[in-house]
């Protein structure tokens, strides 16, 4: 019994780790939102 528990912790914690990373993955490679730049030529303002 207790291999099958060390077992199922292990499995536990992969499957979370696994969800972090995803999590992780899709909140760094959302779109910034609204980026303005102002330079020479004026002012632009684009929406990603």
């Amino acid at each position: 019994m207790n291999r099958n528990m060390l077992y199922l912790l292990i499995g536990a914690l992969v499957v979370v780790v696994i969800g972090l990373g995803t999590y992780v993955y899709r909140e760094e490679s959302k779109p910034s939102g609204v980026e303005l730049k102002i330079d020479e030529s004026g002012v632009s303002i684009e929406q990603n």
